[in-house]
């Protein structure tokens, strides 16, 4: 970790290993349906898809929390299932459901999928994130961001999200071998991906392995290890300047481990981790980001204050990003993300 960090923003300093008083602040789907100015961004957009691939849209509610809250980075609006789409994989929103994709369950599906047209045909993201560039104030950070392989996989495969991503499960059990030709796929292209966002203008990048937990640890490694190392290590070789957070929700124990192998510059904690394991056992390896419970922020009040205050207090002696163990619901009230917000800066 540098010793003299050279950025003025707070979130890029923390993440080259600064120790701050009052560590930067962001969350995890802090745009969205949480804020009333995002229910009507939405609403004039029509599809969420075209909310995505609008940059008109999708630049307007990056740029709403910030001006709500004054949050030390905005992190690029868009979805982990770009990629399939960007890959020839049908998928659309259903209100009420979520993602549903066409499941590619078979080599022959597979084989259907074109990695060629993924810069193409994400054009709208890059320029969205040439306008907020631009577009955010001197001191706020600009995030990128895509699903890791195994979590986009998951979607893929299963055709929509499910409590236990069996099909995916199952194809990586019963034929490896295929699975794996899926997973190089989403290595390649996420990794196009995610450089053409730096050429654009993300500052830091994020990966997303919400489905992390799910896999037997027998499995972990080489299907969610290995592809982000593989990952990390080209965006190492091709922008080294620019760090990268990995997200293994529900990596329990095998967090420090994931943290070695991966290479990334920083992970992000869920909420089954209590701070004081994670500034034992991960904060000793590198910046660490999260993990206030988001139903927390829900409830408000005095219990939120007092978590909030105690992973300050396990954290704050290294570097350290606050955020939440997963994303803002829906339900939240934002004034008691504003509460939130005040309470971290004014906390000593």
């Amino acid at each position: 970790m540098s010793e003299t960090p050279s950025s003025s923003k707070k979130f890029l300093r923390a993440l080259q290993g600064d120790v701050q008083d009052v560590p930067p602040i962001w969350f995890m789907r802090q745009a969205g349906r949480y804020l009333p100015e995002y229910r009507e961004t939405r609403k004039e957009a029509g599809s969420f898809l075209d909310l995505c691939y609008s940059p008109d849209h999708a630049v307007e509610v990056t740029l709403q929390p910030i001006r709500r809250y004054g949050f030390d980075a905005a992190i690029l609006f868009a979805d982990i299932l770009v990629i399939p789409d960007a890959l020839g994989q049908p998928v659309r929103f259903e209100e009420g459901i979520g993602p549903v994709l066409e499941p590619v369950t078979t080599p022959a599906e597979l084989a259907k999928l074109n990695g060629s047209k993924v810069r193409e045909r994400l054009a709208p993201v890059f320029e969205t994130l040439r306008r907020l560039s631009k577009a955010l104030p001197e001191e706020t950070a600009l995030i990128g961001f895509a699903g890791a392989p195994w979590t986009v996989a998951t979607y893929m495969v299963g055709g929509r999200g499910s409590p236990d991503q069996a099909a995916a499960k199952l194809w990586a059990f019963r034929a490896p071998d295929e699975f794996q030709v899926l997973i190089d796929l989403l290595v390649e292209a996420t990794g196009d991906y995610l450089l053409a966002q730096v050429e654009a203008g993300a500052e830091a990048i994020q990966l997303f392995d919400t489905w992390a937990g799910s896999l037997p640890p027998s499995h972990f490694e080489r299907w969610c290890v290995e592809p982000v190392r593989r990952i990390r290590a080209r965006l190492a070789k091709e922008a080294p300047d620019v760090p990268v957070i990995a997200f293994p929700r529900g990596a329990g124990p095998n967090y420090p481990g994931y943290f070695k192998v991966t290479g990334v510059s920083a992970v992000s904690l869920d909420t089954g981790l209590s701070p004081e394991w994670a500034r034992d056992n991960v904060q000793t390896l590198g910046p660490v980001q999260g993990n206030l419970d988001p139903l927390l922020v829900v409830a408000g009040g005095e219990e939120m204050r007092i978590a909030a205050a105690r992973i300050i207090e396990a954290l704050r002696g290294g570097p350290f990003i606050f955020n939440l163990g997963h994303g803002i619901v829906p339900q939240t009230p934002p004034e008691h993300v504003a509460d939130l917000v005040d309470f971290i800066r004014s906390y000593r």
